[in-house]
């Protein structure tokens, strides 16, 4: 080989070397550039996926605050049942047959079946409590009666209804439980 070709050729290693860190360069830049574009897209995705949590927790959210919404006034309209049941269960046979009194008293009673009406409407109701199992999820004992014939931990005796308001407890039952 003569000079020219060999100054040639070492010329030509020279631009390879410089071109080949040029290259080297270029394609971890473009390397690094993907793997930002793929954090960016996690990113994305978990913020997107986030976001539907987020909506689907608000939609629950805001069906469950219109479903119990009304629970404080009915917790109000509990006492006023209470007393209307009271008040028909302190009048006497006596004045159940007086003909000036049977109005007063049909008034008292239709009064009592619309709250009832009411109540079962918006998804109130009794819970049911005589002769059942105590459950604390539902009932509140308040005393143990001695009672033949009753199984241990049966309620024997309620002092106040208890109610739920859809499957929520509204107010539990206030009862009595057979002593072992």
């Amino acid at each position: 080989m003569n000079d020219d070709e060999q100054t040639v050729n070492d010329q030509a290693k020279e631009i390879r070397a410089e071109e080949a860190p040029a290259e080297t360069v270029e394609n971890d830049r473009l390397a690094q550039l993907e793997k930002e574009l793929e954090d960016v897209r996690q990113h994305v995705l978990y913020a997107q996926a986030e976001t539907q949590n987020v909506r689907r927790r608000l939609e629950q959210e805001k069906q469950s605050a219109a479903t119990y919404a009304a629970t404080g006034f009915a917790r109000d309209m509990l006492s006023v049942k209470d007393n209307l049941e009271r008040a028909l269960a302190a009048v006497p046979e006596a004045l159940r047959d007086d003909e000036q009194f049977k109005p007063f008293l049909t008034g008292i009673e239709v009064t009592a079946r619309e709250l009832d009406s009411v109540f079962n409407r918006n998804g109130i109701t009794r819970i049911a409590a005589m002769g059942l199992p105590l459950d604390p999820n539902k009932h509140q004992a308040m005393i143990e009666v001695e009672s033949e014939g009753a199984e241990p931990g049966t309620i024997v005796q309620e002092m106040q209804a208890g109610y739920m308001i859809k499957d929520r407890l509204l107010r539990p039952a206030l009862v009595g439980v057979a002593k072992k």
